[in-house]
């Protein structure tokens, strides 16, 4: 449906002004008419029909964008032809869509080593060309781009689609495929739903996928099972075989691409099995790059998931780049007939299923504001006798991270993150990472008979009461309860093990590690030493993460109520960084040592090179993991 033209208004007026009406109207369309007659016949066309028009219900959704098919073809006449006819034969209610199709010149040879071979390989192109020129594509723009020299996939790719504006869509197609008549009409819908509606809109989506989910691409990953509820999911791994993109990520990665190729980065992800396909073919290919930038910035793709191998584009897997001679259709493709698939039935956004490159499910969006939302959190990892709560105040961004890494490392996932960064700990909660709003938890215990509480704007307070009421919280649903804080880097998963019934409190004089252990004993000792723990954090306690460790312990040895341990722990053995400068992480297994620790104040520069000469930092220069860690669910 192209830009609608101007309808003709019912309007309903007395009988004595419709002459003036005519007049007027009569003379619009006359200077209307004359001004369009200076304008060429390819103007008109484009500023008539450039934009898809979508008009919801009165007061809705309005929306207007551009949506153009970009076909990747090389030397594969019969593929492309079978892919422009399927392309053609899609039902496109009217919209114009524009096609552009982008053919790679072949390998030239040497003069004189094979004149024969050379005359066949510029017959078959000009037969390419002469295909495509004759094609008929009526529903908007049809370019064909010839390069004049071989630029590989990966360059077919990248420089298919520099987006112009926010309302700008791409579908990408190679050549070998083919697309279901009803392809368009679903993409149409994901895009106003998804992208236009701002109550299903995030962020972290960078398109579509129409191909059906067969890989994961994480080593030792979970095999790809859905339910037969599932008909759309999310999935972080790009689909090359019918694939949508949204312009904002689409810009965000051709600019990332830039900067890394240019420096000499190159795509690798430890952990996943596109390291091996880069290895092997180097620059022919593309999607590593685009993996290793998807991993850097959390984002993710729309896929469907459809009955007996069904899908709304397949692959013929013809010979070429990916392969040495033809595998056949890989899936069964959707048909006109396909009505029952529930095609147009787009659940809301916060309902469907995120995973991630192990095909391990991610809970992206989970921010607690209010203690009962903390209790359902908690609640929903009932299957863990263990809550790790996370204290990030004042830690670096980079550090914050590289704590965040080893959780992933050692499949740590029962853990809270705390802070007093809220830009930081949304963005990581946008990603999957479960985090307090400090704010609006604090300004929810003002209505819940809290008044003994000081003033809760100051940054000390605010800190100490945060941390004491969500270990009251965790306590009380019955969790063994750890507070760790950002200034340390655990070797070993020993959160899990039990400190025994001979301990209810356990802390560690030379970092923020305390641990509550789950009974009734230790809830209301915990919830009557709080007030204690307030009244401690006066001028003369240090604004630390070690400040509240101290007032803690402080407070349960002047109560002299439940056993508490400091520093010794048969199951917890903390190393300082310092004293371990000179060894490595294999090392401190050695000694038994789970956790390593650095003093407050060690300057960033320092605490880095330090990190790295003992084997324990896992950020690379985008500020993420430099692996993936997959372990069975």
């Amino acid at each position: 449906m192209g830009k609608p033209s101007p309808r003709s208004h019912q309007v309903h007026r007395r009988r004595r002004v419709l002459p003036l009406f005519i007049v007027v109207s009569l003379a619009a369309l006359l200077l209307y008419s004359y001004c369009n007659s200076l304008l060429p016949f390819s103007s008109l066309a484009e500023s008539s029909s450039r934009l898809i028009s979508v008009h919801r219900e009165p007061g809705v959704l309005s929306v207007n964008f551009t949506f153009t098919v970009k076909v990747l073809a090389f030397d594969r006449i019969e593929s492309l032809r079978r892919c422009l006819r399927s392309l053609s034969g899609a039902d496109y209610g009217g919209d114009r869509v524009n096609l552009h199709v982008f053919v790679d010149h072949f390998r030239t040879v040497a003069p004189g080593n094979d004149s024969d071979l050379l005359d066949h390989m510029l017959q078959e192109a000009r037969r390419i060309l002469q295909f495509v020129d004759g094609f008929s594509w009526q529903y908007g723009e049809k370019i064909l781009h010839y390069r004049t020299s071989n630029a590989g996939l990966q360059t077919q790719w990248l420089e298919a689609w520099w987006p112009g504006s926010d309302d700008e869509f791409a579908f990408v197609v190679e050549d070998d495929l083919e697309v279901s008549p009803l392809y368009y009409k679903f993409l149409k819908r994901l895009i106003i739903n998804y992208y236009y509606d701002s109550s299903n809109f995030s962020p972290s989506i960078y398109g579509a996928s129409l191909q059906r989910p067969r890989f994961v691409p994480g080593k030792h990953g979970n095999k790809l099972r859905l339910d037969n509820e599932t008909s759309l999911f999310l999935y972080q791994l790009v689909g090359t075989w019918g694939q949508l993109l949204f312009p904002k990520p689409w810009k965000e990665f051709r600019l990332w691409y830039d900067e890394h190729k240019s420096k000499g980065i190159p795509p690798i992800l430890e952990g996943m099995v596109t390291n091996g396909w880069y290895k092997k073919m180097g620059e022919k290919i593309w999607t590593p790059w685009f993996i290793k930038f998807i991993h850097s910035r959390g984002y993710f793709n729309i896929y469907t998931h459809f009955s007996e191998e069904r899908a709304l584009s397949i692959s013929y897997r013809d010979p070429g780049v990916n392969y040495g001679r033809s595998a056949g259709p890989d899936s069964v493709l959707i048909d006109r007939s396909s009505i029952n698939l529930n095609l147009w039935e787009t659940r809301p956004l916060k309902s469907l299923k995120w995973y991630d490159f192990c095909f391990r499910e991610v809970h992206p969006g989970r921010v607690m504001r209010t203690l009962d939302e903390l209790g359902l959190l908690l609640d929903s990892l009932h299957k863990q006798g263990t809550i790790i709560i996370v204290s990030l105040f004042r830690t670096p961004r980079n550090i914050a991270r590289n704590l965040l890494c080893h959780f992933e490392r050692l499949n740590i996932t029962n853990y809270i993150l705390l802070g007093d960064n809220s830009e930081f700990l949304l963005d990581l909660a946008r990603t999957g990472h479960p985090v307090v709003d400090s704010v609006q938890l604090l300004s929810s215990f003002k209505h819940r008979d809290w008044s003994h509480l000081p003033n809760l704007e100051t940054g000390l307070v605010t800190e100490f009461s945060l941390k004491a009421y969500v270990i009251k919280k965790s306590l009380e649903s019955g969790y063994n309860t750890w507070l760790v804080g950002g200034d340390m880097v655990p070797i070993t998963n020993a959160f899990n093990e039990t400190m025994g019934s001979s301990v209810d409190f356990w802390a560690s004089s030379g970092t923020e590690l305390l641990y509550g252990r789950s009974s009734p004993t230790s809830a209301k000792t915990w919830n009557d030493i709080i007030p204690d723990i307030m009244a401690a954090h006066g001028p003369s306690v240090p604004l630390g993460s070690r400040a509240f460790i101290s007032s803690a312990v402080g407070a349960l040895e002047k109560r002299g109520s439940g056993k508490i341990l400091t520093d010794e722990s048969p199951v917890f053995n903390v190393a300082a960084l310092g004293a371990v400068s000179n060894t490595n992480a294999s090392s401190l297994l050695k000694k038994g040592k789970n956790v390593i620790h650095w003093a407050p104040g060690t300057s960033t520069d320092t605490l880095l090179g330090s990190l790295m000469n003992v084997g324990v930092w896992l950020i690379n220069g985008d500020s993420s993991c430099t692996a993936v860690y997959c372990h069975h669910s």
